[in-house]
């Protein structure tokens, strides 16, 4: 596979030597309206170029590029470049906050950041005059500016030949990249992984399941979080498959035929948009069609059950090859036909989303990860696969279970630390190398983990972002209309509120708005409640925004078992409370 002791840098470069004409990466290009792709020679070539760029703007071996762009061919020239100079890549989320990107730039002390074009620049533009280490802003895309002397085009800046400078040496140990992920006290904690705990990851995925030089993967979750970064681009690296970039989201049903991928990975929120689009379609159908669909759905399922050792042998499964082919084989051509299976991780999976893909004949395999650790910990295998866990270790990882449940990890993939946080760090790294993951689980005799709990509050959403609650209500309590608010948002595409006003100070706000509270039919009394939300979360992440508010009268006491003698919030007694107002807030948003 690669030798021990080799960066990242070591293994790009040996594909692009003993694969050098076979297909490395494709995207669509919006200019001639077509899918076009490069081969590993030719993506090596121009990070070649792109490394002459870094070394002509005098970054030198241990600085920080940041990455602020989609899924795209240029991301990897970028990250590849600033890896094979010795440099470290710092992937932002295209969608954060301004002020959030100035701080994830100051805080890692950025010299380059690299963009798409307009639509960042402008949001980057605000906070510019912030961003005192920042050298260089490379857009993708043309950017007239003349005001910001910093700012130039991949085109302006990338020399048109490599230069002959040799690549620095850098040690497996060696600090790779800066990962930000959110943090208890509302601001993102860098997560520092070496090229060892990346590659070890990549090797543990590649021991449990086959990927082939000829598999395509489709890729879709932003390259800034480490289970896109690891399981598609660098397990792709590595294996010598191809990878495809999705156009975007909204058109990803539309990629899925186009790619006919054979791999994805993916978390849960993707996999309920093809469920809640069949669920749809279902109900167009006739009833005679709603019930071959629920057989088929049943039989795969029963089956899927038997060949792991959970069910019994029953006379229906000899008639699964005919529902495959009147049933199963039809809605899984929507996902391009060809798919061997499919990974989700990020956030738990909802077994009746699970029940059918798998009932379909498609299995996918449920893991378990962080940031600070690759991120796979966990993972279930196609030949034990059993959806209702998070599957089991995977090779190279050591877990153990403390007194209160909770779940540690060892291994070669574990973070070197969080970046200039070594407060941080003590709190969930031990001196001989477990990290505390703060989630508890259970485990069964044969090893499978369930995860069971939360030592800290955290809410996973849909996409896999975790947003710390109790820091964000604390900070949304500043505000005198709020008396008491529970955020919401566990497996949702976006943060809720529950919420109890002072009244008097509701009624001022409102009137210096020029809200009528008597006559709410366009929802601005919503609306406003959102606006003075975001004010007091602004220094949280950007992904971790309250989009939805639903104030109830009932004050949280004591006598009505909502808090607890400590005042604290009884989390799991409010959202049981409020289920269907939580639940209308999200009403005709599956994904």
């Amino acid at each position: 596979m690669f030798e021990d002791g080799a960066t990242i840098a070591d293994v790009f470069a040996l594909r692009c030597r003993t694969s050098p004409n076979a297909p490395a990466y494709r995207e669509y290009d919006s200019a001639t309206k077509d899918w076009r792709g490069v081969t590993w020679r030719e993506i090596g070539e121009l990070v070649a170029r792109a490394r002459e760029g870094l070394r002509r703007d005098g970054l030198v071996a241990g600085e920080r590029i940041a990455i602020m762009m989609k899924n795209s061919v240029n991301w990897v020239l970028f990250d590849q470049a600033a890896y094979a100079n010795g440099m470290v890549p710092v992937p932002l989320f295209v969608d954060d906050r301004p002020d959030n990107v100035a701080y994830i730039l100051n805080d890692a002390g950025v010299k380059v950041i690299v963009i798409d074009g307009e639509e960042h620049w402008k949001r980057l533009k605000t906070v510019k005059d912030q961003l005192i280490g920042l050298q260089r802003i490379i857009s993708i895309k043309p950017i007239v500016d003349a005001d910001e002397p910093r700012l130039t085009t991949l085109v302006d800046w990338l020399p048109s030949a490599p230069g002959s400078f040799e690549r620095p040496p850098t040690e497996a140990n060696a600090l790779a990249t800066i990962v930000y992920t959110s943090g208890t006290t509302g601001r993102p904690k860098g997560v520092m992984l070496s090229h060892r705990n990346m590659l070890s990851n990549v090797q543990s995925g590649l021991a449990v399941y086959d990927v082939y030089p000829e598999d395509v993967f489709l890729s879709f979750l932003p390259l800034s979080h480490m289970f896109e970064r690891t399981c598609d681009y660098y397990l792709n690296m590595v294996s010598g498959a191809s990878i495809v970039f999705s156009r975007s989201i909204p058109q990803l049903a539309e990629d899925f035929r186009i790619v006919q991928p054979t791999v994805i990975f993916s978390v849960p929120r993707i996999y309920e948009r093809f469920y809640a689009a069949i669920q749809e379609q279902l109900k167009k159908s006739s009833p005679i069609r709603r019930r071959l669909f629920e057989f088929a759905v049943d039989t795969g399922w029963s089956k899927f059950e038997y060949e792991h050792g959970r069910g019994t042998w029953k006379p229906t499964y000899l008639l699964w090859p005919v529902l495959e082919k009147l049933v199963a084989k039809k809605l899984l051509d929507r996902l391009g036909g060809k798919l061997k299976f499919a990974i989700s991780g990020g956030a738990a999976l909802s077994p009746s989303v699970a029940k059918v893909f798998i009932g379909l004949g498609l299995p996918i395999c449920q893991g378990y990860g962080l940031s600070e650790a690759s991120p796979l910990l966990t993972v279930n295998l196609l030949e034990k696969n059993n959806p209702r866990s998070i599957g089991l270790a995977v090779p190279s990882v050591e877990l153990r279970i403390g007194n209160n449940g909770e779940l540690f990890a060892r291994g070669p993939n574990i973070m070197m630390g969080y970046w200039k946080n070594a407060e941080a760090t003590r709190a969930v790294l031990s001196d001989d190398g477990w990290l505390s993951t703060g989630d508890q689980v259970a485990m069964d005799e044969q090893g499978y983990m369930t995860i069971t709990g939360r030592l800290k509050d955290i809410i996973v959403m849909g996409n896999g972002e975790k947003v710390p609650p109790v820091d964000m209500e604390l900070a949304i309590q500043l505000d005198p209309v709020f008396e008491q608010v529970l955020v919401f948002g566990e497996g949702k595409p976006y943060l809720s509120a529950v919420a109890v006003l002072n009244d008097d100070e509701w009624a001022r706000a409102a009137a210096d708005a020029k809200v009528d509270l008597t006559s709410d039919a366009n929802g601005k009394a919503e609306k406003l409640l959102v606006q003075r939300i975001a004010k007091r979360i602004k220094d949280f992440p950007g992904y971790a925004q309250v989009r939805k508010v639903s104030v109830v009268k009932e004050k949280w006491t004591i006598d009505n078992g909502l808090i607890t003698p400590t005042l604290k919030l009884k989390r799991n007694v409010i959202v049981t409370k409020y289920a269907a107002a939580i639940e209308s807030m999200y009403k005709g948003h599956t994904v």
